[in-house]
């Protein structure tokens, strides 16, 4: 028996780890000259800077028990949720987040009436929401409609267009909502009200013990540190190629996949690759499935890692940083800083602004020239933040077409699509495009097509 992964970014690394758990040998098929994927981490003047995901969320526990596997358990470090304020730019001015909002869900009654982020209508609105009746809906529809039926235009523009931007790269008149967002759809149906319903689940929630988790974990190195212990782990029981799949066909024993102009034979396939890679090859197996993945939409997304003297600010940036609405926007998506948001991530006197641009509607900024990135980047900081002195140093990573997007009917193309491969035998299918963007996601479905391989 011989499986054959291809893609060796954190799903593909899992599906490998989890067959080598079991004594089974695999061989990972590359295209780019490293494995991780959009996992990389780099050490500049004592900072820890990540070009991809900085994080993953403490709710989803498949990554933290990756890492427990692996002994890297004393190397787990959490966000600083003590000093965890966001804002968001409103008016060419950054308004904090109101206190006790989920999401774009209110939980706490005084935040929300103080807050300049709002208007007393949008607020009126929120509050009568809590009287909203339950009422069922069988289809599917965007994440903005659903936030405007029940918080209004204000809400979608200036808490969850910023958001998701953030995370997703995409446009919530686009999104799904039942994959973005499934857990506010079940208590939409219950409640009716979404903020009755985030109360009586948090009432009904058991108490842990001790501390809160953090919202954010991470770890100390960087994530790369992950990346590079995985490698470790797999590699008695793991063979690494570097080369472009270029065709898949079935045979007798399972399939043959071409790659650098050879053929290699696998019982076992497992495609880990972006859901429009995988389209082009499964083409000549399943011409609907085929279909199905290049429906999957990706966007474009860049970070702008910047460094500067601590010295060089008039007032040092408080909070984990900011979102810039689409209503607002110029350049910039969003900004992290990262000395907040971690502990060990920059040392004393300096401050690293991570910065996000891209998303589905300016992946042409990846097409500019590093310095012309830089001065928008800079100039921007410079009206948000006030530094003018020149940075230490900069960093920018380039994602093209890197992180899936989930539009109005995803979870029914989902389920059709993993409907059809598994009826082809010995193919299994794992990333981002599927059940969830993050590391977590991407671990806990390379993990289930381990388990599926006998």
């Amino acid at each position: 028996m011989s499986t054959l992964i291809i893609g060796g970014g954190i799903s593909g690394l899992s599906t490998a780890y989890y067959l080598a758990k079991r004594g089974i040998s695999s061989t990972i098929l590359e295209s780019r000259p490293r494995l991780g994927g959009v996992i990389q981490t780099e050490r500049i003047q004592g900072c820890t800077i990540e070009a991809g995901p900085d994080s993953f969320l403490s709710a989803k526990p498949a990554a933290l028990e990756l890492i427990r596997e692996l002994g890297m358990s004393d190397q787990v470090i959490g966000s600083n949720d003590h000093l965890r304020v966001t804002f968001v730019k409103k008016n060419g001015r950054l308004v904090p987040l109101p206190d006790g909002l989920m999401m774009m869900v209110p939980t706490k009654i005084l935040p929300l009436l103080t807050t300049p982020l709002l208007s007393l209508a949008t607020k009126t609105r929120m509050g009568l929401e809590l009287l909203r009746a339950p009422k069922m809906r069988a289809d599917d529809e965007s994440v903005a409609d659903f936030v405007l039926e029940h918080y209004g235009q204000e809400a979608v523009d200036y808490l969850a267009e910023p958001l998701l931007s953030g995370i997703y790269g995409g446009d919530p008149r686009q999104l799904s909502v039942r994959a973005v967002l499934p857990r506010f759809v079940e208590l939409s149906q219950q409640y009716g009200s979404l903020t009755r319903g985030v109360l009586a689940s948090r009432a009904k929630a058991p108490k842990p013990a001790g501390s809160p988790a953090p919202l954010f974990r991470t770890l100390k190195g960087g994530l790369g540190d992950l990346v590079d212990a995985v490698t470790r782990a797999i590699a008695p029981h793991v063979t690494v190629r570097t080369a472009r799949a270029d065709a898949i066909e079935r045979t007798a024993g399972g399939y043959r996949v071409r790659a650098a102009g050879d053929w290699i034979e696998a019982t076992h396939l497992v495609l880990a690759c972006e859901a429009h890679s995988a389209a082009a090859l499964l083409r000549s197996l399943d011409a609907r499935a085929a279909e199905l993945l290049a429906g999957v939409g990706y966007s474009s997304s860049m970070t702008v890692a910047i460094g500067y003297r601590a010295a060089d600010f008039a007032r040092l940036p408080v909070g984990f940083g900011f979102l810039i609405p689409k209503k607002e926007r110029r350049r910039l998506v969003a900004c992290t800083w990262v000395g907040t948001k971690f502990p060990h991530r920059v040392p004393d006197g300096t401050v690293v602004a991570r910065c996000f641009l891209g998303g589905m509607e300016d992946a042409g900024v990846l097409d500019e020239s590093d310095d012309a990135i830089l001065s928008a980047v800079g100039e921007e900081l410079r009206a948000i933040a006030g530094v003018t002195a020149p940075p230490i140093f900069s960093r920018i990573a380039r994602w093209p077409r890197a992180m899936a997007q989930y539009p109005v009917g995803h979870p029914a193309r989902v389920a059709e699509l993993e409907s059809r491969a598994a009826a082809i035998p010995g193919l299994f299918l794992a990333g981002n495009a599927y059940q969830g963007i993050g590391i977590p996601d991407c671990i806990r479905m390379g993990r289930a097509a381990a388990e599926k391989i006998g």
